[in-house]
């Protein structure tokens, strides 16, 4: 009998379940900030998207933006707090005059001089020479000293002989003091040892007029113009301890309303500018716009023009049209000049003597030019000086 057949073996080559492709494994996502710092710097980001949003997934970017506005909100409030401080310390001392006046002048002008010749160093990576350190010392020196003659030139009260009074009103007059400085530090420079630069020359001569003969104007505007300001009502009830009514002189009133139109001028331009800033005013400054200037303007106008009132000087509105344009005009093109001078010598600040608002020239750029102008427009223009 024959064996019966064997079961024919169960192949597992067909099976159906082997004949299915399996499904492919999922490779891990791709991050990219194992690739690239984290978060991606903001150049990249602006540049590719893909990195923004990528960094936004991570959190790195939302992170950053934060710390930046903290930032800024921390240097936004260091400025108003110095600012505010400044102000109040410049409304006394405007209010002391005199000595307090022309000493606080004095120490602003030395600081500004130490600057300007730092800025004039600075620029001599552009192929221009500075002067000497010794030569801008002494400019410096003298710069301080000018407000401080100019005040014993226009101070009627000091109790001295008759040849001191009259020594001090010669050598008091700031013409006399510039043209003896700039020919003695002209004549200090074509001695020196070396190869003497024309570039030293015109770059000290400048520092004298630019730091030491304009803001002496100051001086002059607030103690120079002595006449009482009859019509203002807050002398009737000056304090008595305080100067009493003769305080209130017409140098001071003006004093009082040039400082306040040019910060609100600086502050106006500022705050419209950079709101509604679209057309470049110079390419002195990229960041000054028509828009801003005109705010600026207005602002200032108007201030002196509200100012005018309430302290009844000057008495006709023209005036104070007049001089509130001025002041502004005064307070734009100092800020340009200081602007090209930090520009030639690549800087952004003058210093950083002022916390939250650099060098001393960064503050007082817009005053520079303005005490002159004020001064003449009080002298030449204006009949029995407004009162």
């Amino acid at each position: 009998m024959a064996a019966p057949a064997a079961a024919p073996a169960v192949s597992h080559l067909h099976s159906p379940f082997l004949l299915i492709p399996s499904p492919p494994r999922p490779h891990p996502p791709l991050h990219l900030r194992f690739l690239l710092p984290s978060p991606p710097p903001l150049r990249l980001r602006r540049r590719f998207p893909l990195l923004a949003a990528a960094a936004i997934s991570t959190g790195g970017g939302g992170k950053e933006e934060a710390a930046r506005k903290a930032e800024k909100a921390r240097q936004l409030q260091k400025r108003v707090l110095v600012g505010v401080a400044i102000g109040v310390g410049a409304g006394g001392v405007v209010v002391a005059g005199g000595w307090v006046f022309a000493t606080a002048v004095a120490a602003a002008v030395l600081a500004g001089s130490r600057e300007y010749f730092e800025l004039v160093r600075s620029t001599a990576s552009g192929g221009v020479t500075p002067p000497p350190r010794y030569v801008s010392r002494v400019c410096s020196a003298i710069c301080a000293v000018m407000p401080i003659l100019t005040l014993s030139a226009v101070f009627v009260e000091l109790q001295v002989t008759v040849l001191v009074r009259v020594l001090l009103r010669y050598y008091g007059r700031m013409d006399v003091t510039v043209t003896f400085s700039a020919f003695v530090i002209a004549i200090s420079l074509l001695l020196q040892r070396g190869n003497p630069r024309f570039a030293q020359l015109t770059s000290s001569v400048f520092g004298l007029f630019y730091c030491g003969y304009l803001p002496s104007f100051w001086v002059k505007l607030r103690s120079g113009l002595a006449a009482p300001a009859l019509n203002t009502r807050i002398a009737y009830s000056w304090p008595i301890l305080l100067g009493g009514q003769p305080h209130w002189t017409v140098g001071l009133v003006a004093t009082l309303i040039a400082i306040s139109s040019i910060i609100a001028a600086d502050t106006s331009a500022f705050l419209c500018g950079r709101a509604f800033g679209r057309t470049p005013l110079t390419n002195i400054s990229p960041k000054k716009t028509l828009e801003g200037a005109l705010a600026g303007l207005g602002g200032c106008v108007l201030t002196t023009v509200l100012l005018s009132t309430v302290l009844r000087w000057p008495r006709s509105l023209l005036s104070a049209t007049a001089y509130g344009i001025l002041i502004f005009l005064g307070s734009l093109f100092g800020d340009l000049v200081e602007s090209l001078i930090k520009r030639d010598a690549g800087v952004k600040d003058s210093g950083s003597l002022i916390p939250g608002h650099g060098g001393i020239l960064d503050r007082v750029d817009s005053y520079v030019f303005t005490g002159a102008l004020c001064y003449s427009f009080v002298r030449v223009a204006l009949p029995l000086y407004g009162v």
